[in-house]
């Protein structure tokens, strides 16, 4: 059996036990209290510990190279707290919080209407809030033999994903590519088969840039015309690594991982821009914070942006929990964890890993609403 299917196989075992484990943390919870300790003398002197802790957490699968990130450096400094995140997809994080499964959950867009009205239910005499805690772009990555270099607009890549432009030689790719040499290969375009802020966020820059040839929703699930499916990030861009011809969308992150070759896109800029967290950074500067209440922090992207430079597909992953009603044995970790992930501390690496970190004045408003958590 080849080694990457042998991975893939242990991936997916992993994933089936972390999940049990969640089940296991919601049922029995932990003896944390509400002290905090100072992290030993080799941990980074800025993570502020709680002494015990069991926090189970799932949701969007954009993030889980952040949440991997962070969980092994807090982790490292607080071995009193125990931290649990399965990457299953916003949906299905959001899900499972509203069910009371998860005190946390990770989703790549803002809760709806009615999932706050919902979320009562597993925030007694309270609601669930979205707090930002990393951004990134969306990269769209593809795999096409003999072609390293590939620029795209958002009517191009809408007619693609909508199955209206299925090969590779296509006129209106070739416009945009003069002088290469593009094969008849068939396009394989791949999406989410499961709920996804990743999909909602790609729906609604097709749908601000290219209303015209995009007619459908900015929704989680995938509504567009045919193409191929594949479950979370991870299973898009193993797609698109092993098929001659695929193109498909997932985090920066998963792209650098896979080695997959990017698109530049062709924003109406003096140049098509390259996908980097550099340019990601720049666009959630630019953003607008809103929310549904004071503590609700929510980022609204110019998805159509001409600006030089700013990449245009940009997505912020929220933290979701409850304003008040979080169980006190869980309290106390889950602030410290938030603490951190939002501190200059949690932040000043991520553009190492291919996302963006927040801008210094919304990750102090996050500071601001974690401390008041109740």
């Amino acid at each position: 059996m080849p080694q990457r299917r042998i991975n893939r196989l242990r991936q997916l075992g992993a994933a089936v036990a972390a999940l049990a484990a969640i089940a296991s943390l919601s049922a029995c919870g932990a003896d944390a209290t509400g002290d905090t300790d100072r992290a030993a003398d080799k941990a980074p002197s800025t993570i502020v510990c709680a002494r015990k802790g069991q926090l189970a957490a799932s949701g969007s699968t954009a993030q889980q190279n952040a949440m991997k990130h962070w969980m092994r450096e807090y982790q490292q400094a607080c071995p009193g707290v125990q931290i649990r995140y399965v990457a299953i997809g916003s949906g299905g994080g959001v899900a499972q919080f509203l069910r009371g499964a998860t005190v946390l959950a990770g989703t790549d867009s803002a809760l709806k209407p009615d999932e706050v009205e919902a979320s009562r239910r597993s925030c007694p005499g309270s609601r669930a809030i979205d707090l930002p805690m990393v951004g990134g772009p969306i990269a769209i990555g593809y795999n096409l033999d003999g072609v390293d270099d590939l620029v795209l607009d958002a009517p191009t890549l809408a007619k693609i994903f909508d199955s209206e432009i299925t090969t590779w030689d296509a006129p209106a790719i070739r416009r945009l590519n003069p002088g290469a040499e593009l094969p008849s290969t068939p396009i394989s375009a791949v999406h989410r088969s499961d709920g996804s802020g990743t999909t909602q966020n790609f729906n609604a820059y097709l749908g601000a840039a290219a209303p015209e040839q995009w007619p459908y929703e900015a929704e989680k699930a995938w509504q567009a015309k045919g193409g191929h499916s594949a479950a979370g990030s991870d299973g898009v861009a193993a797609h698109v690594y092993g098929t001659d011809g695929a193109i498909g969308y997932f985090e920066l992150s998963s792209a650098a991982a896979e080695k997959i070759a990017t698109v530049r896109l062709d924003t109406g800029a003096p140049e098509p821009v390259a996908v980097s967290a550099k340019a990601a950074s720049a666009g959630i500067a630019a953003a607008a914070v809103g929310g549904g209440g004071v503590k609700d922090l929510t980022v609204e992207f110019d998805y159509a942006t001409r600006a030089p430079g700013a990449y245009p597909i940009v997505q912020v992953t929220y933290e979701v929990m409850c304003d008040k009603g979080t169980p006190a044995e869980v309290l106390p970790a889950l602030k410290s964890f938030l603490t951190y992930t939002a501190s200059e501390e949690g932040q000043n690496h991520l553009a190492g890993i291919h996302y963006a970190p927040l801008p210094d004045a919304l990750a102090a408003r996050v500071r601001d609403v974690v401390a008041s958590l109740s």
